[in-house]
Parts: structure tokens; sequence; C-alpha cells
């Protein structure tokens, strides 16, 4: 085991939130100087999914946004406590997050709208008898026995239709298709949420955007310790050896392209390297108010390619094949609209009865794209003017002909899904879009770490045969976890930081709100209505 060195230099390989959040823990716990922490990042900024950028004249744009947890996220809260606010340097980002959530609370009364413009009544999950007995039956089944299966095949198609089924999986971006390991996984995590399914109650939101609110006060502060961030720097190849002795691979070169050239690090065996293995965001593509996003794939962005030889002949660091080569199974598509008046914003508050901010997605149960909508506290971007709104929504079947569009969603330009959205609430698209912007975006591999898989696809964070090289990301194992959190890419770089330098300190653990008596009560009585 490699042991804690003012000496050792570490190397990250992608600059999402993973490696930001090792890079910090190595230099708040693991007492290696910034200085000798570099991180390469192949787009010209950090954060992996967590972004945002745009303005008001041309129109803001996101490809998501994270459900955040008060009473879990047990090492994303840890982290952030100790990175001071842009805002305010004399507080914490974590602070800053709990104060604003003190004032702008989730409340929603609008869940779910049908085909009928109507809420239905989301007192009652919808569920029978038997709907309970196959969730109970699910949630007790060992992972092992589980396997690769997927939830169509634990759970009847009576369920998939149920008010239960539509708030759960368009908050977690769930499909019939994925994994039932997943499924049973983030029933386990969240069953305390389950209980406020219907308002989204104690979900916590940032004060601005993710990127503005977690990722640049992160940047800022790793900047501050030294940390060299190289951004346009795409990391090409990592070049192992295999020690006969002890049985294990070690880095001994790195190498990256930056403006057209090629360039070679030397790694030494008491050096780390920590690879962002796979990405959700991979070949995502921006359409326009005019263009719908081009369909590009991992043959077009190569994103997958150093993880796939990197795995090739050692089975203990992955299957990438498992969770790339379905984009129909895996994809969905996202959009953000800019407003220059408040009449959208203003109709929404009269047919949800939730102030921005205040509410959660709106579901379009009946649609075809299985469309959601949700309008956030504004404003959302640091510089975003007075007088201007943006809200964000998604789809999770883009390849469906829409309902008022005679089009697939993935051949949709901006203008194309305004009007699918007023088709839904009966807007007039003049009166309420005459001053929008919508920007579509296109994520073929959004999903990808919810395909179905057994316990030996994904890597540990260190594999059992490494001696210098991690993995940091959404494709890794950690148990009780669930991926699709900005928690799992935290939780996967301290467990990573941790063993590598041999790091005696706890871990936060995961809370285990599915032990509680309880909460299991209140989650039993709650499928009872």
């Amino acid at each position: 085991m490699i042991k804690n060195n003012k000496e050792i230099k570490a190397y990250l390989v992608g600059g999402g939130i993973g490696s930001m959040a090792a890079a910090a823990f190595m230099i708040r716990d693991g007492e290696i100087p910034g200085e000798n922490i570099t991180i390469y990042e192949a787009l010209p900024v950090l954060g992996g999914v967590l972004d945002a950028a745009g303005n008001a004249e041309s129109g803001y744009s996101m490809r998501g946004g994270r459900m955040l947890c008060a009473d879990i996220y047990e090492c994303m809260w840890s982290l952030m406590k100790t990175i001071p606010s842009l805002t305010d340097p004399n507080i914490s980002v974590y602070d800053e997050t709990v104060e604003f959530n003190k004032v702008v609370k989730t409340d929603a009364h609008a869940r779910i709208i049908n085909k009928n413009r109507a809420v239905p009544d989301l007192s009652s999950l919808g569920l029978s008898m038997h709907n309970r007995f196959e969730l109970l039956r699910l949630l007790e089944t060992s992972e092992e026995k589980l396997g690769n299966d997927r939830i169509t095949d634990w759970l009847s198609p009576e369920l998939l239709e149920s008010n239960f089924w539509y708030m759960w999986i368009t908050s977690f971006a769930f499909e019939p298709w994925h994994s039932a390991v997943e499924f049973k996984r983030y029933m386990h995590r969240f069953l305390k949420q389950f209980t406020q399914i219907a308002t989204m109650g104690g979900i916590s939101r940032t004060v601005y955007n993710e990127y503005d609110s977690i990722v640049r006060p992160l940047e800022a502060w790793l900047v501050e310790k030294g940390v060299k961030i190289l951004k346009g720097h795409k990391v090409t190849d990592l070049n192992l050896d295999f020690d006969d002795e002890d049985g294990k691979w070690a880095v001994n070169k790195l190498e990256y392209d930056f403006e057209g050239k090629t360039e070679t690090i030397p790694i030494s065996k008491n050096d780390l390297v920590f690879f962002q293995n796979g990405s959700m965001g991979d070949a995502t593509s921006i359409g326009s108010m005019t263009s719908p996003p081009e369909h590009l794939t991992k043959e077009d962005s190569k994103g997958w390619v150093l993880w796939e030889k990197l795995a090739k002949g050692r089975p203990e660091f992955g299957n990438p094949a498992v969770f790339n080569s379905s984009i129909p199974e895996s994809n969905w598509e996202s959009f953000i609209v800019t407003l220059k008046d408040p009449v959208f914003f203003d109709k929404m508050e009269e047919l949800t009865g939730n102030k921005h901010g205040t509410g959660a997605l709106v579901t379009f149960k009946d649609s075809n794209w299985l469309l959601s909508v949700v309008l956030k506290h504004q404003r959302r971007y640091p510089q975003q003017p007075d007088g201007v709104q943006v809200f964000w929504g998604y789809s999770l079947r883009p390849d469906r002909i829409g309902d008022f569009v005679s089009k697939s969603m993935t051949d949709c330009n901006g203008k194309d899904i305004l009007k699918e959205i007023c088709g839904h609430l009966r807007f007039d698209m003049d009166e309420v879009f005459s001053k929008a912007t919508c920007i579509p975006c296109r994520m073929p591999y959004i999903t990808s770490m919810f395909m179905p898989r057994t316990n030996t696809d994904r890597p540990l964070p260190v594999p059992k045969t490494s001696r210098n090289l991690a993995f940091v990301s959404q494709f890794v194992e950690i148990p009780h976890d669930t991926v699709f959190t900005v928690e799992f890419s935290v939780r996967a770089a301290q467990m990573a930081v941790y063993e590598l330098l041999d790091i005696d300190l706890e871990i936060p653990p995961i809370t285990r709100h599915d032990k509680n008596l309880k909460v299991n009560l209140e989650a039993a009585l709650r499928t009872l209505k």
C-alpha cells in the first residue's frame, strides 16, 4: 500500500466532479501539496455534466439538473463544508446551500399533469396489493439473485402505469428495461424520500445552477491550493506494467494530446493516477431554435476508447461494453428555455399553485415523449439579468413521435419543442413564447450506468490488481450507493484516495434509512394510500 508522502505526484484523467473531489481529498486529508496534482480535461471547462453556459441574448444552456438530499449525500456535503462560497468566502458552500433552502422550500402541488391538463389526486400512489408485494419481493431479493435482470423481470405492466411509477422514474430517470439492481438500490437509498415523492419535500437546491454553485467554488479552491488544471488536454493512453511478484498493474506513462501535439509524461510507481472511466455525458450534442442536435455516438467522440483499452484482458478493470452498446436504451434529451417576459412563469404558477423554486418536476404523464419541466428559483445564473427567466426540461422517450409535433424529439429543434410543450399545457405559443429561446441537448449515454449488469462489470475504485491506478466515476462499484448522483462520484473519489494513500480516517458512512423502523413503517403506510 502506498504511504502518505509529500513527494507523491498525482495525475487525474478527466475534469469531472470525481477528479475534482479526489484532488481536494488528497490536499485536505492526504497532505499532498496542490502543486503536485495535475488535472487533464479535454473540454475547455471542468465539471463534466455539471455544466452551465450561455447568456440572456443567445440563450442559456445546461445538460441537466441535480436533485440533492439534505439528509444523505454524506461525502459530498462533508467536502462542501470545507469549500468557501464564491459569493461569501466567510461561509462554506454547504452553509450557503442550507441557508438558501431555509428560505426556498420544495413543496410541489402539481407533480403530474395528465392529458386533460388536470393534476390527478396524488395522495394515492395507485398501487394494488399485488403491486405492493412485487415491490417488497424486489426489495428483499439479493443483488446476486437479481444479477443482470431488468426492472420488467420483476415488476408487472400494471405497476408501470401507476402514479408511483411515473413520479419515481421521472425523478431518477429510470426506464423499464434498466437494471433491477439499480432500481432496488434507489428504493433503499431514497426510502425516506419515498413518502414525499408527490411533493418532493426534503429536496435541497443550490443557490444557482450546480456548475456555478458547486464546480466553480471547488475549482477556485483547487487553483488557490496550486493544483495544475490543464483544459483542452485529452489523455489518449495510460501505459501499464505488470509486476509478477505482487500481481499488480502500475501506470508507467501517460500520453495526452494538446493542440494537435502528443506529449508523454513518465509515471513512477509511487505516483498516483485517477481515471474517470466512462462518461454518461459522452457524445453530447447541442441544437438551437432552428436546428436539432446532431446524432453523435462514441465513434464520433472516442470517449470510451481509453477505458475499453484498459479493460481488455483485465476483467477487474470492468466491462464497458455492458454500458455503451445500446443508445436506444440509454439516451434522453434535455432542453433549457430562456424567457424575456414573465407570461409563461405566471401561467405555470396559476396552473400548478407553485411559485418558481417551490415546485419540482411537472411531468406530462400521457405525453409520448414522457416530458417533464421544472421552474427553479430565479436567478439560475449569477449574471442572469432582471426580467429574464429560465426553465429546464427533459424527455425520457425522445425517440418517439410527439403528440403535437409529427416527429421524434431527437429530430426537433428548439421551436418544435416549445410547440410540444404548449400543446400539452394548452397555452398559446405566441403569447407565452414570443420572446423565448430553447436550446435542446441530446445525450446518447446519459443513463448508461443504469444498464443491466453483474457485480463484476464495474471496477472497484481501486481494483485489487492495481498498484497506483484508481477509477473515479459513475461506473465503479460501491455497495449500497446509487449512481447518477453527485454523491456517488465524490464517494468513489474519497474511497480511492484513502485507499491509495492509506489514510486512517473514516469515510462518512452511507445513511441506512432503509434500516430505520420509523422510515420503513411510514413507507409501508404510504403504499397503502
